[in-house]
């Protein structure tokens, strides 16, 4: 048989074997999103993957990460008050054959629901209405870690057994940095090729942005209400000042001439997400303290763009009569995200745009994400090449009613099962 006639009859049996697993497929969906596991409260929903992970016949491992090796890293993750109770879970599968590895990545931590009133289901629920799959989680990213588990299983129903070694990672604590992917590298979990299941719509995505969290302190002068033109407002002051960073962040927008980056309105967006000011309704506010979030691009540097960020406050500092005299100030808080990126011809691309176009006869879609995501560890610290793929709209992720379509999830688990097969070949 040829490889070409080869390949066709491992895709026909995957794809019934994924016909045959779709009620599976949705049980085991439904019971993850009805186990809460917001960041920070992780090990219910742990336990339940593990199970599965143990009847898929995974060796698993379980071990809650070690605060002291992630010390030196405490500005790019959270740390907090450590990970008791908080495991990471890896279901092994071991090869005796000569093919690559792969690790298949998934963070089992989720946002909070947020005001259930604002969902048309309960939360975690994990209810079915027309092709959908509801609940907090569904789609970042329980449903990737569902679609992990199920390829793997898919391809050996189907009578094929990878020739490499096969690490099926649930992680924790990756909405606030990913310590648990960090912690899991550091532990010697590598392997030839990552693949994190992100809810990308089915794209596949080489390059994410990265994000920094800053602190904007903005100086005000007190007075009565009364005598309010005596004061200097530091609400009006932070609104100048917030005014202006829009503007460098449309700056920043059209300086970016990348590819991957052209289907995306706002590649760098500066987010003001909270603001306190002022002491009383009857004064003039005297501070203003903002927290936000900036996003980058892969090939920036950390260090030089807080640099930037800082001068561009500076510089409308400066153009303030008041504020030149009474400078902003800019903190830069825990919880960074660097970018990250693999080359467009990295065979971990290649392999999976080769997967698609003979599942799908097109090409897929190949794209940058602006947000961040535990894909820069595995480049950056564990030196793996990594790609994104996954089901599901991130633009639903964190929102109320998240969801994701099932016949997405099933397509999938169809890719991820033949590109495990062509990655790391078969016995």
């Amino acid at each position: 048989m040829s490889q070409t006639e080869h390949r066709r009859v491992r895709a026909r049996a995957i794809t019934e074997s994924v016909t045959n697993l779709r009620p599976q497929i949705v049980a085991a969906l439904q019971e993850l999103v009805r186990i809460p596991s917001q960041t920070g409260d992780e090990l219910g929903a742990q336990l339940s993957i593990a199970t599965m992970m143990r009847d898929h016949g995974l060796d698993v491992e379980m071990w809650e990460p070690d605060h002291r090796l992630l010390e030196p890293h405490a500005e790019s993750v959270t740390i907090g008050n450590g990970f008791a109770d908080r495991p990471n879970v890896l279901g092994l599968l071991h090869s005796d054959g000569a093919g690559r590895s792969l690790i298949l990545n998934g963070h089992i931590d989720t946002v909070e629901p947020g005001d259930e009133r604002a969902w048309e289901h309960p939360p975690l629920s994990g209810a079915v209405k027309e092709g959908r799959l509801y609940g907090r989680g569904s789609c970042d990213m329980k449903g990737g870690l569902v679609a992990n588990l199920f390829a793997l299983h898919a391809l050996r129903q189907a009578g094929f057994i990878p020739a490499g070694d096969v690490i099926m990672q649930s992680t924790i604590s990756e909405e606030d940095g990913g310590a648990g992917a960090l912690a899991a590298i550091l532990r010697g979990y590598v392997a030839d090729g990552v693949v994190i299941s992100e809810p990308t719509g089915l794209a596949l995505v080489p390059a994410h942005g990265g994000a920094l969290m800053f602190r904007l302190h903005v100086p005000g002068l007190s007075a009565h209400a009364g005598a309010r033109d005596e004061g200097e407002s530091a609400i009006e002051k932070f609104a100048y000042l917030h005014h202006g960073l829009l503007q460098f962040e449309a700056r920043r927008n059209r300086e970016i001439t990348d590819p991957l980056y052209a289907e995306l309105p706002n590649k760098v967006p500066i987010n003001v997400g909270t603001i306190h000011g002022g002491a009383w309704a009857s004064s003039v506010p005297e501070f203003v303290v903002a927290e936000g979030r900036a996003g980058l691009i892969p090939g920036e540097n950390l260090a030089t763009f807080k640099q930037e960020f800082a001068g561009e406050i500076s510089r409308l500092a400066v153009a303030d009569p008041w504020l030149r005299n009474n400078l902003p100030r800019v903190e830069w808080l825990n919880g960074q995200f660097a970018p990250a990126a693999i080359p467009i011809d990295s065979p971990l691309v290649s392999t999976l745009s080769e997967v698609w176009t003979r599942a799908y006869g097109t090409q897929p879609k190949i794209i940058a994400e602006p947000y961040g995501a535990d894909m820069r560890h595995f480049v950056m610290t564990g030196g793996m090449p990594c790609l994104m793929f996954g089901a599901g709209d991130v633009r639903l992720a964190h929102a109320p009613n998240e969801s994701i379509p099932l016949e997405e999830l099933f397509t999938a688990v169809r890719i991820t099962a033949e590109f495990i097969a062509e990655w790391c070949g078969v016995m």
